[in-house]
């Protein structure tokens, strides 16, 4: 059965919790409930998904990566709802197939099954910061991989056109154009970072890029004249 958490200032970040261990999930909403910047917004097992869901968190923490996949439609309509969640897997093994899996769906947030809560907490807040936690000799197996790829297939511009891109989005890869970091862009428009992530996570996705410098090349290919 899925908790509701206690209400914190609007600027804390909102995190729920689906955890299967019992003891772990409740140790780690404690240790969540005593840091003044956490709000509590939602808890339980897999069969409480849905209403955990529902409590609209910022960070999402797991410990099932076949119940993130299967949860992949819920978040998606999450960040087509401009509210996006970030995810941190914890209780994973160091599989780099897993690993892979993980961060092709989209995690924030991958630690060990010997991780400390503390380091739990970390993981939550450099996500919420719009940054990823990982194993370094995963995060090595990642780099490895990206520039075998790399290697492999070089990077075409595209040439086909895009789908329109809004103005906010237009100002956004500009933006990136001039080399400006997502928490110096967050700081220019008033926005939150976690905030300037997810719109450049959605523009990614619609542009059909792998990293910034892609997705600013494909808005200049496609007749985009603001992005100098």
């Amino acid at each position: 059965m899925a908790g509701s958490g206690h209400r914190l200032p609007d600027e804390s970040t909102r995190v729920s919790f689906l955890i299967e261990n019992r003891l772990v999930r409740q140790t780690l909403v404690r240790l969540f409930r005593k840091r003044s910047d956490m709000c509590v917004a939602g808890h339980g097992c897999a069969d409480g998904a849905a209403e955990v869901l529902d409590s609209r968190c910022d960070i999402l923490v797991l410990d099932d990566l076949q119940l993130l996949e299967k949860l992949g439609d819920r978040l998606n309509e999450a960040q087509a709802a401009d509210c996006g969640i970030g995810t941190v897997l914890i209780g994973m093994e160091e599989n780099e197939q897993q690993f892979f899996q993980a961060v092709r769906l989209g995690v924030s947030g991958y630690l060990l099954n010997d991780a400390s809560a503390n380091e739990v907490v970390l993981a939550v807040r450099a996500a919420a910061r719009g940054e990823a936690t990982c194993p370094p000799r995963l995060c090595l197996a990642l780099f490895r991989v990206m520039a075998r790829v790399a290697k492999e297939t070089p990077v075409q511009v595209r040439r086909r056109p895009l789908p329109s891109l809004t103005i906010r989005q237009q100002q956004l890869i500009s933006l990136v154009a001039k080399g400006l970091t997502n928490k110096e862009i967050a700081s220019l428009l008033n926005l939150s970072e976690f905030t300037i992530k997810n719109h450049m996570h959605r523009i990614m996705k619609q542009v059909e890029a792998v990293s910034r410098h892609e997705a600013v090349a494909a808005a200049r290919a496609s007749g985009y004249t603001a992005i100098v």
